[in-house]
């Protein structure tokens, strides 16, 4: 089988939305341009869109693995993974490196985007949402007993109050 056709079939659709706002004053910001890409290749623009007068877009259709992978668990990651950026005039650019979409679902990005000082220049700021523990690449649990002592509380008790030098 094709692997096109093979994607087809192991593919099913989730949603994206931006809502974007000026840091000061919670307003909305219109015009801010949503750059959405593939997080293996950021070069790689998937979809481009604006947001509206109310400072947000329209839901986003972005490929997302099927619902099933989210039933029970498996070693199937049950989301897809992209980069947003989100850049308008007279304010920084803001990256999001991991936002996650779920299958069915809309997943809400929130940006405050920071006035831009001109004395700085342009500036960007980047957000990464780090691989759930599942799917990421971790150190392994330390070890711990399953059984506890339930003598030792872990705290520390003083017979007297001792006031901190220098408070």
């Amino acid at each position: 089988m094709p692997a096109s056709i093979r994607l087809q079939q192991t593919e099913d659709t989730g949603y994206l939305q931006a809502n974007v706002s000026s840091i000061i004053g919670s307003r909305p910001v219109s015009g801010a341009k949503v750059q959405i890409s593939d997080p293996n290749d950021s070069g790689k623009i998937i979809e481009e869109t604006e947001t509206d007068i109310s400072g947000q877009t329209e839901p986003i259709s972005l490929p997302a693995p099927p619902v099933e992978y989210s039933m029970e668990p498996a070693a199937q990651q049950p989301y897809s993974v992209y980069n947003v950026r989100i850049s308008a005039p007279g304010f920084e650019t803001v990256e999001v490196s991991g936002a996650e979409v779920l299958s069915g679902q809309t997943a809400l990005q929130n940006v405050s985007l920071m006035p831009m000082d001109d004395a700085l220049g342009e500036s960007e700021e980047l957000f990464v949402i780090p691989p759930h523990t599942l799917y990421g690449d971790y150190p392994p649990k330390i070890a711990e007993s399953e059984i506890k002592d339930t003598q030792e509380t872990g705290e520390i008790v003083l017979s007297r109050v001792v006031i901190p030098a220098g408070v």
